[in-house]
């Protein structure tokens, strides 16, 4: 069955895409924990990271570094958290936010944001912290609800 992912990343539903290359995506949570809180998502369904190949999670992580990055330069953070759970959707992803405690990682805190306009602004602020960090190779065209 093809997951929630899947269809986003075939351009069946909407989002805010940060990062795009030939073996992962990302693309901001529409439940954020703290505004820029994004999931890397490898183009390939695999359940668990424990279950995938070691090439394309190796991929993932230093995409997700990347982004780590960007989230911290974009809302001058401390840190970025980092965080593989996999109970949401079946089809790895890898949590990345901009954190300034432990708490940010906190999923009771998670809301559906209400207000797309905020994940617009976060994705185009996000993808900007990109581009400047050099990695405009992998950062799409700043549209919303872009696929």
């Amino acid at each position: 069955m093809t997951t929630v992912f899947s269809r986003i990343i075939d351009g069946e539903l909407p989002a805010r895409f940060v990062w795009q290359d030939p073996h992962a995506t990302a693309f901001l949570s529409i439940a954020p924990l703290t505004p820029g809180h994004t999931l890397v998502v490898p183009r390939r369904e695999v359940d668990q990271w424990t279950q995938v190949d070691g090439d394309l999670l190796s991929h993932c992580m230093r995409v997700a570094q990347a982004v780590g990055q960007g989230v911290q330069r974009a809302w001058d953070a401390p840190r970025a958290g980092l965080l593989i759970a996999g109970f949401e959707v079946p089809h790895l992803h890898i949590h990345v936010a901009p954190m300034w405690g432990l708490g940010d990682l906190n999923f009771a805190h998670a809301k559906p944001e209400e207000d797309m306009s905020a994940l617009d602004e976060a994705a185009d602020r996000l993808r900007t912290a990109l581009s400047d960090l050099g990695f405009e190779h992998a950062v799409p065209p700043g549209a919303p609800e872009q696929a």
